[in-house]
């Protein structure tokens, strides 16, 4: 008689984690991916998963609040998950505020770190500068992706599609006269910044103000830290060339932090 394999008798994978609890977040992530609502087929469909399995973690997701079932029956991101995701937002800035305060020492401007979640910006960390005309964003605040620096360089991590999914096909609200509000100019706009390895945002949300926002590879989520400031002293900034370039350094801080956020 044929024995069955340690990993089916005691749930746990060779590389030593439970196998049920990686699949559970599978498919938690399989649910954000669809944009926090899936029917059983499509979470098959996604997570590679067998029904019976799906519907008996499914269960027991729902059971703990983490899923809910809508009255189509349909699965959504429950409500417990928000507090898990506003104490690890606080986590990430805190994590993340080292390397965020290194930034504006080197630039002597206000440097944010922020995320990608539903389609909007999350501000989860910023060092503000010691000048006396700052900008300042609170903390949590969530914004619209089009229209600011780091929004833009999160939008151009995702692939295309996703980028026009999360944009939609109607003008996209004007802040300023600046804002980019044609979709397609956006998506053109992106895909040269994506080459070029970082994004303006040239008073597009306020005048007067310009952000440089590059993205923070390894990242287990879309994340971006910026510099923002008065439009003249962030030119200024740019002029510079050498070890004192702002991309360049820009750059080198997110490679560091992104290894430390990597999964």
């Amino acid at each position: 008689m044929a024995s069955t394999p340690a990993a089916d008798r005691t749930g746990t994978d060779r590389a030593g984690g439970v196998q049920s609890v990686e699949r559970a977040f599978l498919l938690l992530e399989a649910l954000a991916d669809a944009g926090g609502t899936a029917a059983l087929s499509e979470l098959s469909a996604s997570s590679g998963l067998p029904m019976p399995t799906i519907h008996r973690l499914i269960r027991t997701l729902v059971q703990q609040g983490y899923v809910r079932q809508d009255t189509a029956r349909r699965y959504t991101l429950g409500p417990r998950l928000i507090r898990l995701g506003e104490t690890a937002g606080r986590l990430l800035g805190s994590w993340a505020r080292p390397y965020l305060a290194e930034l504006m020492e080197a630039t002597g401007e206000t440097a944010n770190l922020a995320v990608l979640e539903g389609g909007e910006v999350v501000y989860v960390g910023q060092v503000q500068s010691r000048r006396s005309m700052r900008m300042f964003t609170e903390v949590g605040r969530r914004v619209q992706p089009h229209c600011t620096g780091v929004g833009k360089a999160l939008l151009a991590q995702l692939p295309q599609e996703e980028a026009r999914a999360v944009l939609g096909s109607r003008p996209l609200q004007a802040h300023t006269p600046f804002t980019h509000t044609d979709p397609a100019e956006l998506l053109e706009h992106l895909a040269a910044a994506r080459e070029a390895g970082y994004v303006v945002d040239d008073q597009e949300q306020e005048i007067g103000v310009r952000c440089i926002a590059v993205a923070v590879p390894g990242a287990p989520t879309p994340t971006a830290l910026s510099v923002s400031g008065p439009e003249a002293r962030i030119r200024a900034l740019e002029a510079q060339d050498g070890e004192a370039a702002l991309v360049p350094v820009m750059r080198q801080i997110a490679d560091r932090l992104g290894r430390v956020l990597a999964p």
